[in-house]
């Protein structure tokens, strides 16, 4: 499906277990990136941006035969980025502002090799019940959606219970379009 060695640099096991899902054999690489953001970047913008700026740490590292997939996820709820909260209060209050409403989770991602760079986004809105105090404090202490955008995952028990529609794909609200970086990946 591609000449080139494919590295992923994420360590998110949901992005590794999707990649694997599409038939890919990878290689993780991780590096340190400075996730700050400039002011000036719009929401919807943020996951791309990130998606470069994590490859560029990658720039001098990468060979002739090498493929480095990057990406980011965020929630996004009135305006508001939602990312991984810092503490079991952070999460809670995500998760209250995610109740009862419709949010969008927006991934980039980026491919990169020494010839050019690509990247893509996608864009999912999720339809989440009202959720009583005792299912988020539930979910928070048994689930620990700590290093997830928005404190919670599609996959897990919250989504299961919580989340009443989605428009768009499911796997993007897991972490990686796997439509878009399928079609990406052939084409390059």
């Amino acid at each position: 499906m591609t000449n080139y060695k494919l590295i992923l640099a994420s360590q998110s096991p949901r992005r590794q277990q999707l990649l694997k899902q599409m038939g890919y054999e990878f290689e993780v690489r991780l590096k340190e990136t400075d996730e700050t953001v400039p002011l000036d970047v719009l929401a919807h913008k943020v996951p791309l941006f990130l998606a470069q700026k994590k490859a560029a740490t990658f720039s001098n590292d990468l060979k002739d035969n090498e493929l480095l997939i990057t990406a980011d996820t965020i929630v996004i709820i009135d305006g508001e980025i939602l990312n991984k909260p810092q503490d079991e209060r952070e999460a809670f209050e995500m998760l209250s502002k995610l109740s009862g409403k419709a949010h969008e989770v927006v991934t980039g991602f980026c491919l990169s090799s020494l010839e050019k760079q690509v990247t893509d986004s996608d864009t999912t809105l999720v339809f989440f019940k009202h959720l009583t105090t005792q299912e988020i404090y539930f979910y928070i202490r048994n689930y620990a959606p700590f290093d997830k955008a928005g404190s919670y995952g599609a996959q897990d028990w919250i989504g299961l219970v919580g989340v009443e529609r989605i428009e768009g794909s499911y796997f993007n609200v897991m972490g990686l379009p796997t439509h878009k970086l399928y079609k990406a990946l052939v084409a390059f």
